[in-house]
């Protein structure tokens, strides 16, 4: 099924893949597990994802840079507007397109909004059924045939992201549509993101997984300063919220969440950096900043300029 791009010889092939789905159905974590190092954050609560964060995955049978894009879904606000903009940019710019879905027969407003976007895609879809380490296996291949039905797919596999279940043959699946040619990063590289930016998703997503509901998507991180000495990086970072009531949530009682919020970024960033790290945290209080392009493009938020 599709359109494989074969060539003979034992040449290595080298494409991107965007992944695309409904918020919080594990489109980072795949990634993650797909490249083996923790670049895209993630938690649980939807819209995690903000940016298109390109990775890279290399191996024997040659180069994937991955686009794991925000989900797509109804847009509130100009930072909604931003994430949906840059989740249906990525489907132009590609060689292969993985959906990510639930095992589920029903499929909702959000997944026909991303069916229709699917329906205009020249590029090969491949139908990726993640969580299957929730259900049994007969609620799987319903909802295989359940969205089957609904278009014709390169592919479909299934898998668990969470728990690294046939990422393999996903991998395998993926170079199928990709074309021959020469890798576009070195193989040591896996990813184009800044050390900053990193670091900015790092603390958001402590933040994200420690707080009240109500207060995470109003939240941003700015990286104030990042210096290096030695064995020790120091790292000021401020979090951005919309609401002074959501400042003193953010803080804790005697700064007890701020801390916790800290500690817990401190031993991702010290992994990632394998440098000692030294973290000042603020909190700051910018009135609704998702709805102000100057805000959204000093928080890292660049709107695409593509068609």
């Amino acid at each position: 099924m599709g359109n494989e791009k074969d060539t003979p010889g034992t040449q290595k092939k080298s494409g991107f893949a965007a992944i695309v789905g409904r918020p919080n159905v594990g489109k980072s974590t795949l990634m993650n597990h797909l490249i083996g190092q923790k670049i895209a954050i993630t938690s649980n609560k939807p819209q995690t994802t903000r940016n298109r964060i390109q990775t890279v995955y290399t191996g024997e049978q040659g180069q994937v840079v991955f686009l794991d894009t925000p989900g797509i879904h109804k847009a509130k606000n100009k930072l909604g507007s931003y994430m949906v903009q840059a989740a249906e940019s990525t489907l132009k710019d590609v060689d292969v397109v993985l959906w990510l879905v639930e095992p589920t027969t029903f499929i909702g407003a959000g997944e026909r909004h991303i069916l229709a976007q699917l329906r205009r895609c020249r590029q090969p879809v491949i139908l990726v059924v993640n969580k299957i380490d929730t259900v049994k296996k007969e609620q799987v291949a319903q909802a295989i045939d359940t969205y089957a039905k609904e278009m014709e797919f390169a592919q479909v596999v299934a898998v668990s992201a969470l728990r690294s279940r046939n990422t393999d043959t996903l991998l395998s699946c993926i170079f199928r549509y990709l074309p021959y040619g020469e890798p576009f990063y070195d193989e040591d590289t896996v990813t184009d993101q800044p050390q900053r930016q990193i670091v900015a998703e790092i603390i958001r997503e402590k933040a994200l997984r420690c707080l009240e509901e109500e207060i995470p998507h109003g939240i941003a991180v700015a990286i104030e300063k990042m210096s290096f000495k030695e064995r020790i990086v120091d790292i000021d970072a401020t979090i951005i919220c919309e609401k002074d009531s959501h400042k003193g949530i953010i803080i804790g009682k005697q700064g007890s969440m701020l801390k916790k919020i800290g500690s817990q970024a401190r031993r991702d960033i010290e992994a990632m950096l394998e440098l000692q790290v030294n973290l000042q945290l603020w909190v700051k209080v910018k009135k609704d900043w998702r709805d102000s392009e100057l805000l959204l493009k000093n928080f890292g938020y660049h709107p695409s300029d593509r068609d």
